[in-house]
């Protein structure tokens, strides 16, 4: 398998499992951030640049993992990947990550009075609807329509595992399904 997708919430860890399962395969590791952001988390950019740049970045790396979302601006994409990885854990343990994450990124910053508070809490609340929202917001009944029109294989890690574990489950999907 050459190119493989994962995904799941925010704070899922995709990011996570996409960094340590390039490293262990010798892959190149993109993240969907990278392309969607034109300043991390502040300024967005156009959907057209995203899709011109991670389409170089495939094509210019052979092997890939390739985490985050790309529901909506990146459909076009489906058909490039070999395997796609769905990561779901628990609402409490994700929105707990999340809050632990954000914290180390900004400390201070986002409690009461701080400059990025509003910043935080309105990313918290668009965070905490996924587990129940609908197919206006990046949710888990989004992703699953994403999923039902792939035509590549599609394996679910679902629970609150360690990245080693969803390394090890990867890896012996993997095992098991070469081609």
């Amino acid at each position: 398998m050459k190119k493989i997708h994962i995904f799941g919430a925010s704070g899922s860890g995709a990011s996570t499992l996409g960094d340590s399962l390039a490293n262990k395969l010798f892959y190149t590791h993109l993240d969907t951030d990278e392309y969607f952001w034109l300043n991390k988390f502040t300024d967005i950019r156009s959907i057209d640049d995203r899709k011109k740049l991670l389409k170089e970045d495939l094509y210019k790396y052979e092997r890939t993992v390739l985490s985050g979302a790309l529901c909506g601006w990146g459909d076009s994409f489906k058909s490039y990947f070999d395997l796609v990885i769905f990561l779901w854990i628990p609402q409490d343990i994700r929105m707990k990550r999340l809050q632990e994450r954000e914290f180390q990124r900004y400390g201070n910053e986002i409690l009461p009075g701080g400059i990025k508070q509003a910043q935080y809490e309105q990313f918290m609340e668009w965070a905490s609807l996924y587990d129940h929202a609908g197919m206006e917001v990046r949710s888990k009944t989004l992703h699953e329509s994403w999923i039902a029109d792939l035509t590549c294989p599609v394996l679910r890690i679902e629970g609150d595992s360690t990245v080693q574990e969803r390394v090890e489950i990867t890896l012996e999907y993997l095992r098991l399904n070469e081609q």
